[in-house]
């Protein structure tokens, strides 16, 4: 706990207490979730969320930010150390979250009704990829690209051929759902095949890019997002990293273009966690996470679970559950009742519905956290095979997985 016991809510305080009990004595496996430390949830909730900093660094439309551009300045140098990257590189650290991040790219790069070539949302990509649900697919045309239904992987051949028949504007690449390292430098050479801009969303996998862990985008993409939490252990938050041909037009398309004063508390919070992704025992944490998901992989295959595209290269792994009759939606609650908690997720060419696909997520970021490693993976692959088998009772696997729980508390 850290400030909540001074609450004077006492409706409030206790609904906190109960999900911060629920966070202690759960499993959770979900690739886009993780525990942040008490630097990063101190800097949420300090002073800085009464301030409000309308514009950027040196051009603010109110006074009183000398202390808030020094913050924001601090946010954009360590994003930079981090990735390993010069002043050539512009860093916006204003974004709310991931979605407007990216819509700030689309919309000071592509007019409105162009051309954006992004990952489809049923093999692996996300909404703000082009998605019709998105308001991205409603003001531009996407292009989809998917896996190959054989291998279930990336087909660079086949992306190829879609963009030289499309012509887009931009292409997307990144995942919420793909296991796999993405071969930057194949999609560079197709963007450039086509004059389009090569953007990366590297929301899911950017910790591990941190911790050397996963292949670098900058050396190949003209853009790249992220969110700040994830596999980056920051609050909900996002950066924009852009060459500086484009920076100008993202830094007005950000502020005033779609956003209002930037949140200071959120921009600290991500300060500090670069300060945290920038020393050597996060390396160890984003090897770890990924050691984690191949182990947790392989246990779960032994057992007979079929695994999409055959393995992991990341923290994520997606299972078909429904080839041995159970639906996403159906595996993802019976789980949960057994304190282990998932996410159902379409798997490629699903022919079932994406409100109870065929498969489940899973991600190792949040177990890592907690410093469980290969032992605790194989113990966890042997729970989750009980439960979706039933060969043990909800009642006993879910005791076995609070005492697990205890051995290894959310650490702050």
């Amino acid at each position: 706990m850290i400030y909540y016991w001074i609450m004077k809510d006492k409706e409030l305080k206790k609904l906190i207490r109960v999900e911060e009990k629920r966070q202690t004595e759960t499993l959770d496996l979900i690739p886009s979730e993780n525990i942040v430390s008490k630097s990063v949830l101190e800097a949420l909730g300090s002073v800085l969320t009464n301030k409000y900093s309308e514009g950027y660094s040196g051009k603010r439309y109110y006074a009183g930010n000398e202390i808030a551009d020094k913050i924001e300045n601090l946010a954009k140098s360590r994003a930079r150390k981090v990735f390993g990257l010069s002043k050539n590189w512009g860093v916006n650290v204003q974004p709310y979250s991931g979605s407007p991040a990216n819509m700030a790219v689309y919309f000071a790069l592509v007019p409105i009704g162009g051309k954006i070539m992004g990952m489809r949302l049923d093999m692996g990509g996300h909404l703000t990829h082009g998605h019709k649900a998105s308001v991205v697919g409603k003001l531009w045309k996407q292009i989809p690209y998917g896996v190959n239904e054989k291998i279930e992987t990336l087909d660079y051949g086949e992306i190829m051929k879609i963009a030289e028949k499309e012509k887009p504007l931009l292409i997307v690449a990144g995942f919420t759902a793909y296991s796999r390292i993405i071969d930057f430098k194949k999609f560079k050479k197709i963007a450039g095949a086509v004059g389009a801009i090569f953007m990366v969303d590297m929301s899911h996998f950017a910790g591990l890019v941190a911790g050397k862990a996963y292949p670098s985008p900058f050396k190949y993409a003209g853009i790249v997002t992220t969110t700040t939490h994830k596999t980056l252990r920051g609050p909900r938050g996002a950066i924009i990293f852009s060459k500086k041909e484009f920076s100008e037009k993202i830094d007005k398309m950000v502020f005033p273009g779609t956003q209002g004063g930037p949140h200071i508390n959120q921009i600290a919070a991500t300060a500090a966690a670069l300060y945290e992704a920038g020393k050597p025992k996060f390396k160890v944490y984003a090897k770890q996470i990924i050691k984690n998901a191949k182990i947790l992989t392989e246990e779960l295959k032994k057992r007979g679970w079929r695994v999409i595209s055959g393995g992991t290269e990341t923290h994520l792994i997606l299972i078909d559950v429904f080839s041995r009759g159970i639906g996403g939606k159906q595996a993802s609650e019976i789980l949960e009742k057994a304190g282990i908690i998932i996410n159902k997720n379409t798997i490629p060419y699903d022919k079932r519905s994406p409100a109870d696909p065929s498969g489940i997520r899973l991600g190792t970021p949040t177990l890592t956290s907690r410093g469980m490693k290969e032992r605790e993976m194989k113990k966890i692959a042997g729970l989750i095979d009980k439960v979706l088998t039933k060969k043990e009772s909800l009642k006993i696997i879910k005791q076995e997985v609070k005492s697990l729980c205890l051995k290894f508390p959310v650490k702050r």
